[in-house]
């Protein structure tokens, strides 16, 4: 048996897991940081990351981590029509949880005595325990000629569009534009599940943001955003 202690957190804008990034980078706008925590809360344990563009992260899908898991899953790519291995995808469901991501790390920041790692896009939910951190080595990690399978192309990205409501509401804010941006970029992905986006659809969804509401709608590849208020 053996134990796995988090090393810390995610702070991000992803508040539940509805609208996540299915990958890391496809948010340019969304930065992070993780906020370590006991023993690696520790000058001495970043010495030397900032030589490092990018990270490895290892995490635990702890929100999922009580659902257990199938031998089979329906891969949103496959347009969740289609089972494939466990092994095969990158689903939340695992044997034991793991996820991994590979981030851009914008550099190393301290409050206090608080030790933080900036990122730049991750696709992991605010408080998503972090279980350890490697560095990106681009000539051993990066590989080319690779097959990406099913996967193989970005996905295609939908076009968003603000009413009046939504547009005021952030022109309040402070940082406003900069949330705007972020909320663009990630409903662009369509966060609707699979078997929603090829059929039609009037449901008005809503994502939490920072510490924003946000409703909007799908009509075929158009994306608009009904209205924002904070929660």
């Amino acid at each position: 048996m053996y134990a796995i202690e988090p090393i810390g957190i995610i702070q991000s804008p992803y508040k539940e897991k509805f609208a996540v990034p299915r990958q890391p980078r496809l948010v340019p706008a969304a930065s992070a940081r993780v906020k370590l925590s006991g023993a690696t809360n520790s000058p001495e344990a970043v010495r030397g990351i900032e030589q490092f563009s990018h990270l490895w992260l290892l995490f635990l899908f702890d929100q999922n981590l009580d659902a257990g898991w199938k031998p089979t899953v329906r891969p949103p790519r496959l347009g969740g029509n289609e089972r494939v291995g466990v092994f095969a995808s990158r689903s939340t469901f695992r044997p034991n949880g793991i996820g991994m991501s590979a981030v851009e790390l914008k550099g190393v920041s301290k409050q206090g005595e608080q030790i933080y790692l900036e990122l730049g896009s991750v696709d992991l939910v605010d408080g998503t325990p972090i279980i350890d951190i490697k560095p990106y080595i681009p000539y051993s990690d990066s590989i080319p000629e690779a097959q990406g399978g099913y996967a193989e192309q970005a996905p295609e990205q939908a076009l968003v569009q603000f009413s009046n409501q939504a547009e005021q509401a952030l022109q309040k804010r402070a940082t406003g534009a900069h949330e705007r941006e972020v909320i663009a970029q990630v409903l662009a992905q369509d966060p609707r599940p699979a078997y929603k986006k090829s059929r039609a659809d009037e449901k008005q969804y809503a994502v939490n943001l920072f510490d924003l509401n946000v409703k909007f709608i799908v009509t075929d590849k158009l994306v608009t955003v009904t209205s924002i208020e904070r929660f």
